[in-house]
């Protein structure tokens, strides 16, 4: 495709303006048509309608309506959804996929925000950072320095779900000098020696066994029929006494009913950055109640400043549907059932 083609944007203002900061816009105006000025919440409302019916390209992010049938008729000349965002679940249906039109995400750039979120919270897991807080701030100033609860020299972390963001986890871990472990059932163990690079290494292991072995336990995997729940009751029974979990993937991953049960029990600590089947959780849920468990609101991905790397990619991304060259963010619909 070559020119200039019609784009339009399709997210919250706020989004909008953090994502695409002035540079970003001046490279948008040398290959797409764009008005800045217009940012779609409601492809109902009519000026957002005369747009879509000539955009080419459609720029998608947080807050972007789904592009149901009705939406996507008015949209006759739409050939590329360029998503600014991670999933695209949210906003692409079994209506979209049957036209030809091709869409790329930018969850890429979101991973290591993520990546580098978890590896902090399992720092600070280690040295039992929140639960030492509450206790100081209730008059306990700290527990004794020789206790072998404390301390990340000489554990072991289990990975499981070897998706983009686990794989920016792996090495990140050996780097700070844990034994690593890999749960996933799509890998071989070559592969998964693969993902590691020299000199470090990772194991490849069956979650059960992971479980069993693992001073912390991080989740990686996407949220799919077959991972609902994935950590029930039995399996959180098999977490070691004194290890902590860390969900920064999908919050259904998660009997939160039992995670509640083993964590009320004192058997295992908790650092949950999703949760499920409520998010936001009510005020008063047990988990926030909990002295050792650490609910934080969805931080882990992208946001404030970080959010501009999610821009550059999708323009990126623009910049090459133009030349007509392939996605880097490319999603196909039989990806869907691998990715969150």
């Amino acid at each position: 495709m070559a020119g200039r083609a019609a784009a339009l944007f399709a997210m919250r203002p706020d989004v909008a303006s953090t994502a695409f900061p002035a540079a970003l816009r001046t490279r948008l105006d040398a290959v797409v048509e764009i008005d800045h000025g217009l940012v779609v919440t409601d492809f109902g409302e009519p000026r957002a309608r005369r747009a879509l019916a000539g955009a080419e390209v459609l720029l998608t992010g947080w807050g972007c309506p789904p592009l149901d049938a009705e939406v996507l008729d008015a949209a006759p000349h739409l050939r590329a959804v360029v998503h600014a965002a991670g999933s695209v679940k949210h906003h692409l249906g079994p209506d979209f996929w049957s036209r030809g039109i091709l869409t790329s995400s930018a969850a890429d750039a979101n991973a290591y925000p993520v990546a580098q979120f978890t590896l902090s919270v399992i720092l600070l897991a280690g040295k039992r950072t929140f639960s030492m807080a509450r206790q100081y701030a209730e008059g306990v100033y700290k527990a004794s320095a020789t206790s072998p609860r404390f301390g990340n020299v000489g554990r072991t972390v289990g990975v499981v779900g070897a998706s983009r963001i686990g794989r920016l986890v792996l090495p990140m871990l050996a780097r700070e000098g844990f034994e690593v472990l890999l749960a996933d059932p799509t890998l071989s163990p070559a592969e998964a020696a693969a993902l590691m690079p020299a000199p470090w290494s990772v194991e490849l292991v069956e979650l059960d066994d992971l479980l069993r072995r693992g001073d912390v336990v991080t989740l990686h995997a996407p949220s799919l029929p077959e991972t609902r729940h994935l950590l029930d009751d039995r399996r959180l029974g098999l977490m070691r006494e004194g290890s902590v979990l860390v969900n920064t993937a999908r919050g259904a991953l998660i009997d939160t009913e039992a995670l509640v049960r083993h964590c009320a029990a004192g058997r295992i600590d908790a650092f949950l950055d999703v949760t499920d089947p409520d998010e936001p959780l009510p005020p008063g849920h047990p988990l926030f109640l909990l002295p050792n468990v650490v609910v934080t609101p969805h931080l882990a991905g992208a946001m404030g400043s970080e959010v501009a790397l999610l821009g550059a990619y999708a323009v990126a991304d623009v910049e090459r549907f133009v030349a007509g060259l392939p996605l880097l963010g490319a999603v196909r619909e039989d990806d869907l059932a691998r990715i969150a």
